[in-house]
């Protein structure tokens, strides 16, 4: 075994391949950005080493410094993580050149597989079905059209050398797949240096399965069964499980094997995963890809991952393994522990990927503070033996900026059953609070508890057909939130009572009882709040026009346990400033005190401004000044956290002035074009 790896990666991966080392008794080397000079990862390892600026081409990217990093600490071996270098042949290469172990496949399987146009060609030649398309080198835009009006629309375009949702766009008629085809392309030169794409027929109605794999240099290779990956948002996993729902073993075993003869194909050594699209078919029985009965699945190899991949976890929670433990055994020239009778999958497991996005506003990535990070009681950190799981990156008052992903942890779960694991989830979510910055935590409870996904009707598309269970469902009832910042406030003040009884605001009145009121901003909605404390000592709350009697009782650190006319709950409330966060069993809320007057102005100082919803840059303006332009049409495009995000006009209008010149680095609230009325 290794006496000192480096990990060439940042965020949850590094600190999860530092926890298996350490438990090894390997000592780890974390590189880290100007951006991740304080992060989790570097507190993690036993060493750091600086590697350059934030942007990922000045510091992840950098295959120079990495190896000189790695040789100047003395690691024998790198490990890769994903993203970044981890399925780069010249990166493998560099490290083998250096005299340093690549803890992942060998160059020439990275480069065989690294390509999604050569990997299908390869797997054609195999024998393992494929989706109808086209996978050769000529991207003349041209062509390209007429490959697709040949395919048929809907058709899917895809970086040819990416993964991750990066480069891939969905285009369903013919006057919108130029548009379509330059985004992807700039997107996939962006995020992996390579322009190429690849077009196929987009399968309706697909499931996204996928089967872990790995090989030793001994030449032997074993699958450790599937993941179902297919609840996804902009092509990005949401929520993966194992095993998928629904898959016989008979079809598993088919996929399994398929999978094994993928890697075999191109002597891989290491962990790495073969996806496939899978969807409902009535092809014949024994056909490879066919399915023997009625909902049986027909699937198609899509690409191989060359490493380990973001939902690892759910794999090591069904069969008991360590993947990392196997990934540095056989990177040191060790047999695989186990061999493929003597794997065995128990129970399901299930990951849930918490990001730094909002999902009322299309997923759009956030930056900013984790002021508040409270995780589920009993939750393990980076322990592939202990569940629930938490995988986690940041710590509570880390800044989340806009160079990097937008995951903050992935909080994974067990069951004996998927009935069991989804209430285990829902139970571990409903656990989880953050504050500073947007997050989908809210939202994964809302798909958790949805008809399709507790039923496991899943495909690719579970999101936008089930858009009015997730995104116009009720959330928590705007008088819990109001009573629950109403309870907040009360405890602060009698805090203040007993500290300083000159303090006393029990407001004693000769008429009538203390009024305090609140303008409260519940999920974007205005409220008054008046809180009335009565001679008695009773105390009313009025929300709106309606009345209720209220009382709290404050339990510490933002707890409470409060009743609302005939209603008891408890509710943990996170306030900064005039922010407040809202926990109950129930849901969250996100409530903003308000000065009216000083909130209408600032309505008023929007008018005619366009601004940048984070930090990033300008990639095109797709409207001139003095042109007219219609409510929705896209007026710019710019890049944040490596993907492409569209800034669209409000209302009609024409645009008086572009602030910005393309390329430009743009603020967050940065105010990108003026629009004024028609």
């Amino acid at each position: 075994m290794f006496q000192k790896i480096l990990i060439a990666n940042r965020g949850e991966i590094a600190c999860r391949v530092a926890a298996t080392a350490r438990r090894l008794g390997v000592r780890t080397v974390a590189v880290y950005s100007d951006a991740d000079a304080d992060a989790r990862h570097v507190r993690a390892c036993d060493e750091a080493v600086h590697i350059g600026a934030s942007a990922p081409r000045e510091s992840y990217l950098r295959i120079d410094r990495i190896v000189a990093a790695a040789l100047a600490t003395g690691a024998q071996a790198v490990h890769p993580g994903y993203g970044f270098l981890s399925e780069n042949e010249a990166f493998a290469q560099a490290c083998a050149d250096a005299g340093l172990v690549f803890i992942g496949p060998p160059a020439g399987a990275i480069a065989a597989m690294g390509s999604k146009s050569a990997a299908k060609a390869l797997m054609e030649k195999a024998g393992v079905p494929l989706v109808p398309g086209y996978h050769g080198a000529d991207n003349d835009p041209g062509f390209l059209a007429a490959q697709a009006e040949r395919i048929g629309y809907p058709v899917l375009i895809k970086a040819s050398s990416g993964g991750g949702g990066k480069g891939m766009r969905r285009v369903d008629r013919a006057g919108d797949f130029a548009a379509a085809l330059a985004s992807c392309q700039r997107e996939a030169q962006a995020s992996f240096g390579d322009a190429q794409v690849l077009v196929e027929r987009y399968v309706t109605r697909p499931r996204h399965i996928e089967i872990q794999v790995f090989g030793d240099s001994q030449g032997h290779c074993v699958h450790l069964f599937e993941r179902d990956c297919s609840v996804q948002r902009r092509h990005q996993k949401v929520l993966e499980e194992a095993p998928a729902p629904g898959l016989s073993a008979a079809r598993r075993a088919e996929m399994g094997a398929a999978a094994v003869a993928a890697a075999k194909a191109v002597g891989y050594v290491g962990a790495g995963t073969v996806e496939f699209i899978a969807e409902e078919a009535d092809g014949p029985a024994g056909v490879p890809g066919g399915a023997g009965r009625a909902g049986e699945l027909r699937f198609y190899f899509m690409e191989m991952n060359t490493r380990l991949q973001v939902e690892h976890p759910v794999t090591e929670a069904i069969t008991g393994l360590d993947l990392v433990e196997w990934q540095l055994r056989v990177a040191a020239g060790q047999p695989l522990p186990l061999a493929q009778d003597q794997l065995a999958l128990r129970g399901h497991a299930i990951e849930a990927r918490i990001c730094a996005e909002n999902p009322d506003a299309g997923f759009m990535p956030a930056t900013g503070r984790l002021q508040v990070a409270r995780w589920p009681a009993h939750v393990a950190f980076e322990r592939s033996d202990t569940l629930p799981r938490l995988d986690c990156g940041f710590a509570e008052g880390d800044a989340i900026g806009p160079d990097y992903d937008s995951m903050i942890a992935k909080l994974i779960v067990w069951g004996e059953t998927r009935a069991q694991a989804l209430a285990r989830l829902d139970a571990a979510l409903a656990q989880t609070q953050l504050m500073g910055i947007a997050n989908n935590v809210a939202f994964l409870r809302r798909v958790v508890g949805s008809r399709a996904f507790a039923t496991a009707d899943l495909d690719t598309a579970l999101i936008e057909r089930e858009h009015a269970a997730l995104f116009e469902a009720p959330g928590l009832a705007q008088e819990v939130a109001a009573a629950a910042v109403a309870a907040h406030v009360l405890a602060a003040e009698r805090a203040l009572e007993d500290a300083d009884p000159w303090s006393r605001r029990d407001g004693w009145r000769l008429f009538g009882g203390a009024r305090r009121r609140l303008s409260l901003e519940v999920q974007g909605q205005a409220i008054t709040v008046i809180i009335e404390r009565q001679h008695d000592g009773a105390t009313l709350l009025q929300i709106g026009a309606a009345r209720w009697s209220f009382s709290s009782r404050s339990l510490g650190e933002g707890r409470h346990d409060l009743r609302l006319g005939e209603l008891r709950l408890s509710a943990t409330v996170h306030a900064n400033g005039e922010h407040y966060a809202v926990f109950t069993r129930q849901g969250s809320a996100l409530v903003h005190e308000f000065d009216p007057l000083a909130h209408a102005g600032d309505q008023a100082a929007e008018a005619g401004r366009l601004t940048a919803p984070m930090p990033g840059k300008v990639v095109s303006f797709l409207a001139r000044p003095g042109e007219r332009v219609q409510r929705g049409q896209v007026l710019a495009v710019m890049e944040a956290m490596k993907m492409e995000h569209t800034i669209a006009a409000p209302r009609d209008g024409v645009v008086a002035e572009l602030l910005y010149a393309v390329g430009d680095p743009v603020a967050e609230g940065g105010e990108l074009l003026r629009l004024e009325p028609v």
